[in-house]
């Protein structure tokens, strides 16, 4: 005669033998759960009776697993887990049908680099809209991402702790020269930047400190004669020929044709990353 009694052998059964085995203790396991004692001890009994085994022993050092009860526990884990798997993949599955990510970036990533991503995203999940919000500031978008602002930032890396980073791009440092300054054999050199009046970002910006660090190690004092804090200003100032300026190339597009650009005698690059909160990619 066929035994029927995987039959009634119940999910929720499972869960609550993991529970009580963990614990070691019924009304520990109920606690966790969620429901109450009883409940725990009708489960485990019904078990019991499905299988035709003791599970635990009782006593009172609390709930051990017998011999038989060590060997099943292991199928359990098994199966809870798959079935949490399961879970996770169905919640995965419905997240990529419909929903919202919220993406929190600077100017020149959100102006060159995401609108081609955003668009492929976008063919591949058209039930997901795209929130884009831009900062000026890495501070703000970090902020962004710990106050649950944001899903995804793309900022300067390495970043503050408590998130998870991976590369997306390195982005070279240009200098722009005014239309009206021409150099000695088309050759820029540390001295000869030096000496060029300057139109720059703020020297406290994060994105700029590469190239501060890398030219003071040398002896070199940049000649700056503004800090202008938006990047389209300051490229504008320099077509007119009121300075020259270095920024990181994406922040400089477009670049007018009347502007030379020049690489920095020794390539600086400044890192781009995505960001999110460590927790973020936890089941």
């Amino acid at each position: 005669m066929k035994d029927n009694s995987q039959n009634r052998i119940k999910l929720s059964q499972l869960k609550i033998l993991v529970a009580v085995a963990e614990r070691q203790n019924f009304s520990e396991a109920a606690l966790e759960l969620g429901i109450s004692q009883s409940a725990v001890s009708h489960a485990i009994a019904s078990l019991e009776e499905s299988l035709g085994v003791m599970l635990f022993s009782r006593g009172r050092y609390g709930a051990r697993l017998t011999p038989v009860g060590n060997r099943i526990i292991n199928h359990a884990h098994i199966i809870v887990e798959r079935s949490e798997d399961i879970l996770r993949e169905a919640d995965f599955a419905k997240g990529l049908e419909k929903g919202e990510v919220r993406i929190t970036t600077f100017r020149s990533i959100a102006t060159h680099i995401l609108p081609e991503i955003i668009l492929e995203f976008q063919k591949c999940f058209p039930g997901i809209k795209v929130k884009l919000t831009e900062h000026d500031d890495y501070l703000q978008i970090e902020r962004a991402l710990r106050e649950g602002l944001t899903d995804i930032g793309i900022t300067f890396i390495p970043t503050g702790k408590g998130l998870t980073t991976w590369e997306l791009l390195k982005d070279e440092f240009v200098v722009l020269l005014s239309p009206s300054t021409s150099l000695q054999n088309n050759q820029l050199t540390w001295e000869t930047l030096a000496e060029q009046p300057l139109i720059m970002p703020p020297a406290d910006y994060i994105m700029m400190r590469p190239v501060y660090e890398h030219i003071n190690s040398l002896g070199y004092w940049l000649n700056v004669v503004n800090e202008v804090k938006t990047d389209a200003a300051i490229v504008k100032l320099v077509a007119q020929g009121l300075g020259s300026t270095i920024l990181p190339r994406l922040a400089a597009e477009p670049i007018p044709e009347d502007i030379s650009i020049y690489s920095l005698p020794v390539p600086l690059k400044r890192q781009i990353g995505i960001a999110v909160l460590e927790d973020a990619l936890q089941p």
